[in-house]
């Protein structure tokens, strides 16, 4: 079954009177429980089909289902709900509050749902726990490495049991072995059943998806089946 289905996506902006055509009729599917990883160069559209996809944007036309749901004609309020019922983000910079807890910043999406606050500091707990930072509930952010607050952004990404994780370069602050034992957890979590979908630059990186694709001037130019990296000890 796709768990995303988008049919002739374009998007354009106009910036100093210039038209940018960002994406240009982008058709694609992800199934369910796959493992996508999208390259390109800056400026291909890879970043924008993110945001399309993460339903933080909308396209200028073209149509857009999400589990079965038409999303491109959703309203604000119906955009915020699909992305925290279904969608999980991770993103470069870890986007953690500072002076905040891991477990904290964890119970964060769960605050905005309305999740009361015994059973938010439990799920936030066990979600650290399924990222291996069951010990550091209550370390501030600069109390934890690079890939430990990355740890905390999943485990964040995680915590309202998303069907789908999108990662935009989650490994470009990192340094080449923490970097493997991100994308090795994120295998693992695929493995359980997540469907995840990364951006990035790096090939060493994409080459832990069971799926490429490549973009340049709005078009997906690849779309490659690769064996992946597999859930293999770091």
């Amino acid at each position: 079954m796709a768990l995303i289905r988008a049919q002739g996506l374009t998007k354009t902006y106009v910036m100093g009177g210039q038209t940018v055509h960002a994406l240009r009729g982008v058709s694609l599917e992800i199934a369910e429980g796959d493992f996508v990883a999208i390259m390109g160069a800056s400026g291909s559209g890879k970043s924008t089909l993110m945001n399309i996809l993460g339903c933080l944007d909308q396209p200028t036309a073209g149509e857009y289902w999400l589990a079965g749901e038409e999303v491109e004609k959703m309203t604000q309020d119906q955009l915020a709900s699909i992305r925290n019922r279904r969608i999980g983000f991770v993103f470069q910079q870890f986007n953690l509050l500072p002076r905040t807890s891991a477990l904290e910043n964890v119970e964060l999406p769960m605050v905005y749902a309305g999740v009361k606050p015994v059973e938010r500091r439990a799920l936030a707990d066990k979600a650290l726990q399924r990222v291996g930072l069951g010990e550091r509930g209550d370390h501030t952010p600069s109390e934890l490495s690079g890939g430990q607050q990355q740890r905390v952004a999943i485990a964040r990404a995680l915590v309202n049991s998303p069907q789908l994780i999108l990662a935009d370069e989650p490994t470009g602050a990192l340094d080449s072995k923490t970097s493997e034992d991100i994308m090795q957890l994120l295998t693992e979590l695929n493995v359980q059943g997540m469907t995840v979908v990364i951006v990035t630059h790096e090939n060493d990186i994409a080459m832990w998806a069971r799926r490429k694709l490549v973009f340049r001037d709005g078009q997906i130019v690849e779309d490659l089946r690769q064996p992946g990296m597999g859930a293999v000890p770091a």
